[in-house]
């Protein structure tokens, strides 16, 4: 389940780079679709990731990925929300959540590894 939580992010990391490059390069918000989809992926990678935690009780450095993943899902409904009113993404908290994300998605592979 790991792998799989891995996988996913990883795609939903690619979408996550396609909507930075957008943001940052083209100066606008990325289309709706694709925001939706990258968080429908990074979703389910979450889901099934706690759901892997917590069958096999995981602690170390899945769990932190874990809870960072959790923090990262949070700024991403924030970045939402400015999606919803059609305003623009604030560069700050879209380089925040990346981070967040990377930092999260390292400590995962890391856990892959160590496991």
């Amino acid at each position: 389940m790991l792998i799989t939580a891995a996988a996913l992010f990883a795609i939903a990391a690619l979408g996550g780079l396609t909507m930075a490059y957008i943001h940052f390069k083209k100066d606008r918000n990325p289309p709706g679709a694709l925001a939706a989809l990258h968080g429908v992926v990074a979703a389910t990678a979450l889901v099934i990731l706690l759901w892997a935690v917590v069958q096999t009780g995981s602690g170390g450095l899945v769990a932190w990925a874990l809870g960072l993943f959790v923090v990262a899902a949070l700024g991403g409904f924030f970045l939402v929300s400015y999606h919803v009113r059609k305003q623009r993404l604030p560069s700050r908290v879209v380089v925040i959540h990346a981070a967040v994300a990377i930092a999260a998605f390292l400590l995962l592979l890391g856990g892959l590894v160590a496991a």
